[in-house]
């Protein structure tokens, strides 16, 4: 994460030259509302898992500019060389009081496509500021838990420990990395850093490079075992498996004699399906049943579901560079939209993106998410409200892609809504959880999904939709908009 205590400038330039925009049309005291969301699930998958907000409001607590930030702005020069930043507009950011208002989802729970995900209110220039280190934080960390969730939804409760330090993109995205791992389900990490942090399990044992520095394979078991008696997991691949299998076997019915017990081994290359199951055999023959065999080696949730198909015998699972930098789906693509505006004195204004792809239409005006539940206590569907709208007169949603689909809500044993404020005035405003009841609540989530929404092919796409009421807003203005566009259309051929 960074540590430059001041924030303000982790921002894409246009933010701020809008800013002044703003302050220059007299817009300044504007109240604004805009809306983060994404339009299409990760991976191909049926979910996604919210991640990253803690992080983000311990940054929206320090966003101030410094007096370093300000010399920095007034220092930037426009197309003719003449300062970029009116030298007004730079001491109003800095004598600027902070008073962003910002409702989000709990974080760890299970999210789908257009739905609000965080609402942010308040002054049109601070919403406008934050909007890049909002996405930035959340995009990546709903990536890498939505993928966490995956792989170990594909190990079937064994454990998944995150070893992607070395191959994360950079070390913020390495301890984002880690974080969103461990609420997504992993059991653990090789990251140091990341366990300080954030309280997070590390694990790890040795490399490589510890079996070479030696003569020979027995002989750096041996060593190692000396060093750190409670705490071997040997990696048994630097030469020839199975006969490093042996050797470690060897070393642990030695580490026995002297009240110790080997925690496992380590399989880092080759099939790993026969020769895990070579492995147990060898173990359990020697007496070491419980030694588990830990794999590692480019998994990710596919192949960990085909060595489980095939009876792999491994116990626990090494992941790193598929998971850190969510091979398949390098981005998770969240937007933040302007729903609303509101000038002094003013009434709340709905405002609308119009597309030419119908995906891109924004969803105007200030909105409400509720969670409906079935008779059985799964998850029904989401429903995006008008802000007041009273759920219990919503029976139907529309799919805001195509209006001709609509799911009934008739039969829904309650509905429970999602946003809920977790910072006020520019200050978090309840604690958060700890990092392990976010990780609960990602496991107790997805038990709430059908299984059908979990298929890594084709899952069955979860219901998502507007309500009437906003629905037939929508469309209103969106008529109106085009109409106004094209006040003549062409005659008809």
């Amino acid at each position: 994460m960074p540590h430059d205590p001041s924030l303000a400038l982790a921002t894409d330039q246009y933010e701020l030259t809008m800013g002044q925009a703003y302050w220059k049309n007299g817009m300044a005291e504007h109240k604004a509302e805009f809306h983060m969301f994404f339009r299409t699930l990760p991976f191909g998958g049926g979910y996604a898992v919210w991640a990253g907000l803690e992080t983000l409001l311990g940054y929206l607590e320090r966003f101030r500019f410094s007096t370093e930030d300000m010399d920095y702005l007034a220092g930037l020069r426009d197309n003719r060389g003449e300062p970029l930043f009116d030298p007004q507009y730079l001491r109003f950011l800095d004598e600027m009081e902070w008073a962003l208002n910002v409702d989000a989802l709990p974080e760890g729970t299970v999210v789908f496509p257009n739905e609000p995900l965080a609402r942010v209110r308040g002054p049109i220039i601070q919403a406008q500021l934050i909007e890049t280190l909002l996405l930035n934080t959340l995009n990546f960390q709903t990536l890498i838990a939505t993928k966490a969730a995956r792989v170990c939804w594909a190990a079937q409760g064994d454990p998944v420990i995150e070893f992607g330090f070395r191959r994360a993109q950079g070390l913020d995205g390495a301890l984002s990395a880690s974080r969103a791992s461990y609420i997504g389900g992993c059991a653990g990490t090789s990251n140091t850093l990341a366990g300080k942090r954030f309280g997070i399990p590390v694990r790890g044992t040795h490399a490589h490079s510890w079996v070479m520095s030696f003569s020979g394979e027995e002989e750096s078991f041996r060593a190692f075992a000396q060093a750190m008696p409670n705490n071997c997991v040997f990696l048994v691949d630097t030469y020839h498996t199975l006969e490093g299998v042996n050797r470690a076997i060897v070393v642990a019915q030695e580490m026995r004699q002297q009240g110790h017990e080997m925690v496992g081994v380590r399989l880092d290359s080759g099939d790993l399906a026969w020769l895990s199951i070579e492995t147990r055999k060898r173990l359990n023959a020697a007496g070491f049943e419980n030694a588990v065999v830990m794999a590692s080696n480019e998994l990710d949730e596919y192949l960990i579901r085909s060595l489980k198909s095939q009876g792999a015998a491994i116990g626990a699972w090494g992941v790193g560079t598929k998971l850190v930098t969510a091979e398949n789906s390098p981005a998770l693509g969240g937007v933040y939209k302007l729903a609303a505006i509101r000038p002094p004195g003013g009434t709340w204004l709905p405002k609308l993106k119009l597309s030419e792809q119908t995906a891109k239409i924004s969803i105007p005006g200030a909105q409400e998410v509720y969670r409906f539940f079935n008779a059985d206590g799964r998850f029904m569907a989401d429903a995006i409200v008008e802000e007041g709208e009273d759920p219990k007169q919503v029976e139907k949603i529309v799919d805001p892609n195509d209006p001709l689909r609509a799911k009934s809500l008739k039969g829904h044993r309650q509905a429970e809504p999602l946003l809920a404020p977790v910072l006020v005035q520019g200050r978090v405003c309840r604690p958060h959880p700890p990092l392990d009841s976010v990780r609960d609540r990602v496991t107790t989530q997805l038990a709430g999904l059908d299984p059908s929404h979990l298929r890594f092919e084709n899952p069955h796409l979860y219901p998502v939709g507007l309500s009437p009421r906003l629905h037939a807003r929508r469309e209103d203005m969106i008529r109106a908009e085009r109409a106004r566009m094209h006040p003549h259309p062409p005659d008809s051929p």
